[in-house]
């Protein structure tokens, strides 16, 4: 019998996972059980228990959770959207059930979040158990030439939970230099450590942007680097980048050992096609670098 039951695990994930990616694909929208279980293609009688099961959260407050995060970033990223907006458009009635239930969630006000976002309490607070989605044979992946990139970059050293600190003051920096604008430059992430088993205070990740020039000096500490030019293995993760580890390690761990290849001594990096942070998750493309010999 418990080898049964471990034996309907993996299937059990990937429905759980389907709904996931329903649910962030019309997360705005009604939600309903008898929608939901359909799309997991479980009886909608047991599908509250098997959705907190799965994710240790119950269904009403994963879809209010991811709702509110999806405004969080809006709220930091987004300066010029009115909170009274994003409340409506997060499904609240009005700013004041939007404020309470924004500040449970992640220990401040919308405004004060705006202000200055406390990033570190609101990594601890998002962090959420979900079922890990697998990429084995389903991936895409090509072997391409590409030139070295000139590219301004700020580089994070500290926890993972503070790298929106960061990214907060590179977007500072490309705002006041008007070196590297969003609509006329490419933008890329170089992460040197693994932040599931780096030490925080030793994580090192640098946030990118292509140039034409080297970088004058500047108050946020904007240097200029180039990323090497290569072989590389490239694949392109659709969806939620708080998952796209789960891309890397399905590139080392199946894609790599059965490919021949060796690696050259240099990070995985990332090249990101958008960055609009009212984009919904589900349509974040994200083309992942892997350097070979």
């Amino acid at each position: 019998m418990e080898t049964r039951t471990r034996s309907k695990e993996p299937v059990y994930a990937r429905r759980i996972n389907r709904v996931l990616a329903y649910i962030d694909k019309h997360l705005y929208e009604d939600l309903t059980v008898d929608v939901l279980s359909d799309v997991a293609n479980f009886s909608k009688f047991h599908f509250h228990r098997q959705f907190s099961q799965h994710c240790g959260i119950s269904l009403s407050r994963y879809i209010q959770f991811m709702r509110l995060k999806r405004a969080a970033y809006r709220l930091a990223f987004n300066p010029t959207a009115p909170i009274t907006d994003v409340a409506l458009d997060s499904g609240f009635e009005n700013p004041e059930s939007f404020s309470r239930a924004f500040k449970a969630a992640f220990g401040q006000t919308p405004s004060a979040f705006r202000k200055k976002p406390d990033w570190a309490s609101w990594s601890a607070r998002s962090r959420i158990s979900l079922p890990l989605s697998e990429r084995t044979n389903d991936m895409d992946v090509k072997i391409i030439d590409v030139e070295p990139i000139l590219v301004a970059a700020l580089e994070h050293r500290g926890a993972p939970a503070l790298l929106n600190d960061s990214v907060q003051r590179f977007i500072a920096w490309r705002k006041s230099s008007g070196l590297s604008p969003v609509s006329q430059c490419e933008t890329y992430g170089v992460p040197y450590n693994d932040p599931n088993t780096t030490p925080p205070e030793e994580f090192r990740f640098d946030i990118c942007g292509s140039v034409t020039e080297p970088v004058a000096g500047n108050e946020q500490g904007v240097v200029t680097k180039t990323i090497p030019g290569g072989r590389c293995a490239m694949t392109v993760h659709a969806g939620s980048r708080d998952r796209i580890d789960e891309s890397v390690y399905a590139l080392y761990r199946h894609w790599l050992p059965e490919s021949g290849e060796e690696l050259r001594d240099f990070p995985v990096y990332f090249h990101y096609l958008n960055l609009d942070h009212d984009t919904p998750e589900h349509r974040h493309l994200t083309e992942i670098y892997l350097p070979l010999k």
